[in-house]
């Protein structure tokens, strides 16, 4: 795991009124992406962001280094640092994501944060690596002034049930199936 914890604003904006549960979820490109809209927007009028990533840690992506350079906002990443196989789940693998998830409910509960981030959670329900119950249950424990955005493919159907928004990117062309590799700098 890297962390980077914000430092104290004592000059915060008042909390959210009324936070909402958002899915970013679908076989199209664009989940995070849609999430990291919505956290430099927060970030922008003031608001506090933590954003946990599963099953990234050890990957490049310029998102996550620009972020941590950025105040308000903390970037937790998990994972044992290779490439998740669904079809052979390691211990580690399990352990990194319900250390994650740890993680995301500490923040959404400390009452430093306005929006949590929980990046690729969808995938790890998917995958087994953590129990759909205790996101399920995390969702219920959100505080009503933070807001919850949950990325991934293939987002349980009682998580976009309990969600307040979901979103579903659609795969209509993608140049990975012409054989283009993903490029540095645009989808990492």
């Amino acid at each position: 795991m890297t962390e980077k914890t914000p430092p104290s604003d004592v000059s915060s904006p008042p909390p959210l009124e009324k936070g909402l549960v958002q899915v970013f979820t679908g076989e199209g490109r664009g989940k995070t992406s849609a999430a990291l809209g919505t956290v430099i927007r927060a970030l922008g009028n003031g608001l506090r962001v933590f954003i946990v990533v599963f099953m990234k840690a050890g990957h490049p992506s310029g998102e996550w280094d620009v972020l941590s350079k950025l105040q308000n906002v903390g970037v937790a990443r998990f994972g044992a640092g290779s490439f998740v196989d669904p079809a052979n789940i390691k211990p580690q693998d399990r352990e990194e994501a319900a250390r994650a998830l740890v993680a995301a409910h500490q923040a959404m509960l400390s009452g430093e944060y306005d929006l949590v981030v929980l990046d690729e959670v969808n995938v790890a329900v998917a995958w087994k690596l953590i129990e759909l119950e205790d996101v399920i249950s995390l969702i219920g424990e959100k505080p009503t002034d933070v807001e919850l955005i949950l990325t991934g493919r293939g987002a349980d159907k009682e998580i976009v049930r309990v969600a307040d928004l979901v979103t579903e990117m659609l795969n209509i062309k993608h140049p990975y199936d012409e054989g283009t590799a993903a490029r540095r700098g645009i989808e990492y």
